[in-house]
């Protein structure tokens, strides 16, 4: 069965990611420069990873739709424990097709003879 949206909405979700990672980074780095240190360069860092999981994850839904559901579940939850505020818009698009991933039967093409 084809897996189209699934891929289609954890890829965008990953690359949401990116950016709101990246927004992170900046935020973190603005407030290091002037505090010394910051913890939100960490949990950008940690949104990144998150962020490559879902990418990868959507490519896996592809072949394997259980695997690829959990890991895209994962990727959404991590990222909002990571970086909560800028990352609200990615855990929704990787979430939703993990668990369509999960939930989605396939179709099998029976014929009575």
């Amino acid at each position: 069965m084809k897996r189209t949206t699934e891929f289609v909405l954890g890829l965008i979700g990953g690359i949401f990611g990116f950016f709101g990672a990246i927004f992170a980074l900046f935020i973190g780095g603005v407030d290091a420069a002037f505090n010394g240190s910051s913890e939100i360069i960490g949990l950008g860092w940690g949104a990144i990873f998150f962020s490559i999981l879902g990418i990868v994850a959507s490519i896996v839904v592809k072949s394997k739709p259980k695997v690829g559901g959990v890991l895209l579940i994962i990727s959404g939850v991590g990222g909002v424990i990571s970086i909560s505020m800028f990352y609200i818009l990615p855990a929704v698009l990787l979430i939703i097709p993990g668990i369509m991933g999960l939930v989605r039967k396939d179709k099998t093409n029976t014929t009575a003879a």
